[in-house]
C-alpha cells in the first residue's frame, strides 16, 4: 500500500471481528487512516489499511460479556499489562454481569434469572471507577459483593444498592431451604414448626409465620453480634446497613 493515496479509501467500510461496522473517514497515507464505528457511539481511531481489511481494530463499545457488557473509554484495563492477568475488578464485573445474563449460570443458579445489572454499570470503565473507591480489605477471607444488604430484595446490581462484604458476614443472608421446602433451620413435626437457629432450638411453633419470626428475631440479633465484632474493620456504611437490618 505504499505510496497510495488515501483519497481512494476515504468512505470504504468493514467489519471488525465482532460484526461492528466501520468506515474510513480519513487520513494522509495506507499506514495511518482514522476510522469511525458506524455504531450509537461513533468511536473513532487510527490505524493501518492492513488492519482495517482484517477487522482487526477494536471497538471499546462491542458488547464482549454476554453480549451486554463493554469495556468503554477510559483508564481502566481488562488485564495487567505485564502478566495478562485479568485485574481483579474485571472478573467481578464479568461474574455479576455472567450471573444476570447467562443462561447457563441461570442452570447453575436459578435464583439469579430475574437480576440485572443497571445501565451504568454496563460500562465497565464505571464499574472499575466505582470498585476503586468501595472495594476494602479486612485481611481475612474473600470479599463479597453484596447486591440486597442496603436494599431488601433489592435484584438490580447497582451503586446505590451495592457494598463488599467479608464473605462471612455475606453467608449470613443466604436464604437456602430444607429438604422439605421449608427455611433452612424450621422442620414441621406432629405438635408444631420445630425452629433452630446456628443449631440452637428456639422452640416449636403451631403455626409457621409464628416459627419464622421467632427465626428472624433470632437472626437479627446474631447479624448485630458479628456486625460489632466487625465493626472497627468494616466501612462505617456497611456496618449501618448491618445493625440496621
Amino acid at each position: 500500500m505504499k505510496g497510495e493515496n488515501v483519497i481512494d479509501y476515504l468512505g470504504m467500510t468493514g467489519k471488525n471481528k465482532h460484526g461492528t461496522p466501520f468506515k474510513i473517514i480519513e487520513g494522509t497515507k495506507a499506514s495511518n487512516l482514522v476510522i469511525e464505528f458506524q455504531d450509537e457511539y461513533h468511536y473513532q481511531m487510527k490505524t493501518t489499511m492492513q488492519n482495517f481489511k482484517r477487522g482487526q481494530v477494536k471497538n471499546p463499545y462491542d458488547k464482549l460479556i454476554c453480549d451486554i457488557g463493554y469495556l468503554g473509554e477510559g483508564t481502566h484495563r481488562s488485564r495487567h499489562p505485564n502478566n495478562g492477568e485479568k485485574y481483579r475488578e474485571y472478573k467481578i464485573w464479568s461474574e455479576i454481569l455472567r450471573r444476570c445474563y447467562s443462561p447457563k449460570e441461570h442452570i447453575r443458579s436459578p435464583a439469579y434469572k430475574d437480576c440485572s445489572v443497571c445501565a451504568e454499570w454496563l460500562n465497565y470503565q464505571n464499574f472499575a471507577t466505582w470498585y476503586n473507591e468501595n472495594y476494602y480489605d479486612i485481611g481475612e477471607g474473600r470479599m463479597h459483593l453484596d447486591k440486597d444488604i442496603l436494599v431488601d430484595g433489592n435484584r438490580i446490581y447497582c451503586p446505590e444498592a451495592c457494598m463488599f462484604v467479608p464473605q462471612r458476614i455475606n453467608m449470613l443472608f443466604m436464604h437456602p431451604s430444607n429438604k422439605s421446602g421449608l427455611p433452612n433451620g424450621i422442620t414441621k413435626g406432629i405438635n408444631g414448626y420445630r425452629t433452630l437457629y446456628n443449631a440452637k432450638l428456639l422452640g416449636v411453633y403451631p403455626t409457621l409465620d409464628e416459627a419464622l419470626d421467632h427465626y428472624m428475631i433470632e437472626k437479627r440479633l446474631h447479624i448485630k453480634e458479628v456486625a460489632n465484632e466487625y465493626k472497627s474493620r468494616i466501612p462505617d456504611k456497611v456496618y449501618q446497613a448491618l445493625i440496621n437490618w
